[in-house]
């Protein structure tokens, strides 16, 4: 195998990368200027000794606990659940929340083989028991998997009626057209639909 197969083989073990996509960055990277590439292959060489789960929320961090959960200025009244880190700086660069996170590490999916055990519930609710939350808000995917997800949390937290527990609304997408909206979309559109 050659090096420029051998690296096209590597890329398409990237989420979203084919063998078209995988082509196209290799020769990109043959291109690109030597000192760019020893760098990315540095950075890449160097993420896991230095990017660790926060041993509180799970979102990735390079420091003892990430910057969410050290923050003072932070609502930890407020609670949002989600599936992935990268959800975190998804949420979080929203501006619309400033409150605190917890990562899951996935969603239920008995197909996959994934069930409850293989995701951080005991640690969220040792969280939530150990806290003084006032809203848990379930920000997972609106997939089967995510609602699935989301009921078992309900079902976690049925006993507590001191939190409210809230989801992420779902539905059409600020200037979307509603004749390219698939048919799931729209209906969860319709049942999440609001008051003027």
């Amino acid at each position: 195998m050659t090096a420029i197969e051998d690296l096209i083989r590597l890329l398409k073990h990237l989420p979203g990368m084919g063998e078209k996509s995988a082509s196209r960055l290799a020769y990109h990277l043959i291109k690109t200027d030597e000192s760019y590439n020893r760098a990315l292959g540095e950075a890449i060489a160097e993420i896991k000794e230095k990017i660790h789960p926060c041993p509180v929320c799970g979102c990735y961090t390079e420091d003892d606990i990430c910057q969410y959960c050290a923050a003072e200025d932070r609502d930890r009244g407020l609670l949002c659940v989600v599936e992935e880190p990268q959800d975190v700086l998804s949420i979080a660069s929203s501006g619309a929340y400033n409150g605190l996170f917890h990562v899951l590490g996935g969603a239920i999916d008995p197909l996959s083989g994934i069930g409850p055990d293989a995701l951080s519930f005991p640690q969220l609710m040792k969280r939530i028991s150990d806290g003084s939350f006032r809203e848990i808000i379930i920000a997972t995917n609106p997939t089967e998997e995510g609602d699935t997800t989301a009921l078992y949390i309900r079902h976690l937290l049925k006993d507590r009626n001191d939190i409210a527990l809230t989801r992420l609304a779902s539905g059409l997408p600020i200037g979307g057209d509603l004749g390219y909206a698939d048919k799931l979309t729209l209906a969860r559109s319709m049942r999440g639909r609001i008051r003027l």
